[in-house]
């Protein structure tokens, strides 16, 4: 590998770094917001399952970003041009997020990436060149994700609300309940993520055992064992909160999020929803990181464009996953008080609620390949909580903030991204 691509990849990891410190903070800000884990516990979690989402499931998105917001035919005759202007993606991204980040706000980092792409083009080739009917696609989809996930979260806890934590006898209720919530937990992951990673699996024993196993039968068998698995082990920590709860004569307001047996077992719950929002964050968002990357990589390896999609190198992936992890740990905290706290109080019940309803939006959006935003689906998912519980509750002045960052992310970017490949390719090229 050159000296050029090593300070590209290095690149690509500084921005992977501020994408973790900003959207991978904002998708565990819930889960520390309503005191269900530590943010230590946060970092620990993203790190493992933000790493394994990138790496298994992050080669979707990241073709759909390399290869079909501009039309790389275009740069054809001048490869040396797209390349730039991939490098450009990168720096713009980096410092766009580090800005936001700096300041405690959950920007979308799609937004970035493709306002970037978008802004390079623009000037490089002309607005020809820009594919309006994918960007059209990503932005409906950057419309309908707030809007999906805050449906979905506030069908949750309006249910949750109404059967468990209003019944007088709500610990009783939940132990009924247990079974279902582990069977949609697990049926989140389970139609969306295992028969993915089952597959190899499921062909290696057809083909060389000859069991001829549908494709279904493993992550149908998996799954059921899980949930059964879930329940008896809640049923078993729902008695002992319980019996705390009983032998307990004064609770500390300190940890009122915690102060009930119903929301401490939702606790627990709310830490498996906090993996698989970290799984869902990974597969999607890496995507913004290591794609201009990947072009570059692929362009400098083969002499050619991606006209025709390209395959990413298993390197690459990983390098993305490792930089959003430690950019997680080393300057994700600000973000993680906006999502967590600044906009709605959240406890366990509540933050699940929010959580399951994200990653449910963000899994399915990466099997479409869609680059939607982390960020949008969790604040609508507390959103949809605050609905529900009082629309009072709601901080507005935060949300108007955030929303305001949103907007203005992807013509900043993309103006920022034509400012800084015009001036490089007077310099350089």
């Amino acid at each position: 590998m050159s000296i050029t691509l090593i300070l590209i990849a290095l690149l690509a990891f500084y921005v992977a770094w501020n994408l973790g410190a900003n959207d991978v903070a904002n998708s565990m800000g819930t889960s520390v917001g309503s005191k269900a884990i530590t943010l230590k516990q946060a970092i620990i979690i993203a790190g493992i399952l933000e790493f394994t989402g990138a790496v298994l499931f992050g080669q979707e998105v990241s073709q759909t970003l390399a290869t079909k917001i501009a039309h790389p035919v275009l740069f054809a005759a001048t490869p040396e041009i797209y390349v730039a202007g991939m490098v450009t993606v990168l720096i713009t991204c980096g410092l766009w997020l580090q800005i936001a980040t700096s300041r405690g706000l959950p920007v979308a980092s799609s937004h970035a990436v493709v306002g970037a792409i978008a802004g390079f083009t623009w000037v490089a080739v002309g607005v020809d060149a820009i594919n309006w009917s994918s960007i059209s696609l990503v932005a409906i989809g950057w419309i309908f994700t707030p809007i999906i996930s805050s449906a979905i979260a506030a069908l949750f806890y309006s249910q949750i609300k109404y059967w468990i934590l209003d019944q007088p006898n709500s610990i009783a209720q939940l132990q009924q309940w247990i079974p279902w919530l582990s069977v949609i937990l697990l049926g989140v992951f389970g139609v969306i993520v295992l028969p993915s990673l089952t597959q190899p699996l499921t062909n290696y024993l057809n083909e060389r055992i000859g069991l001829n196993l549908p494709n279904y039968d493993i992550p149908l068998f998996t799954g059921a064992i899980a949930a059964i698995g879930l329940t008896v082990i809640s049923w078993r920590q729902l008695e002992q909160v319980a019996d705390t709860a009983n032998n307990e004569q004064t609770l500390s307001t300190q940890h009122s999020a915690l102060s009930t047996p119903i929301e401490r077992l939702f606790g627990r719950f709310q830490v498996l929803s906090a993996c698989f929002v970290a799984f869902a964050h990974g597969s999607n968002d890496v995507g913004n990181a290591i794609a201009p990357l990947a072009a570059i990589v692929y362009t400098h390896r083969t002499g050619s464009l991606p006209i025709n999609g390209l395959t990413i190198p298993i390197w690459i992936l990983v390098l993305g996953g490792a930089g959003i992890v430690f950019g997680l740990a080393v300057w994700g905290e600000k973000v993680m008080a906006t999502i967590g706290e600044n906009i709605i109080t959240l406890q366990p019940s509540s933050g699940f609620c929010a959580e399951l309803a994200t990653a449910t939006t963000i899994l399915l959006a990466s099997r479409f390949g869609l680059p939607v935003s982390t960020s949008h689906a969790l604040v609508g998912g507390v959103v949809g909580v605050g609905l529900v519980q009082n629309l009072k509750s709601i901080k507005f002045q935060t949300l108007q903030s955030i929303a305001v960052t949103w907007l203005i992310t992807l013509p900043v970017s993309a103006i920022l991204s034509a400012a800084i490949f015009s001036t490089s390719r007077i310099l350089f090229l």
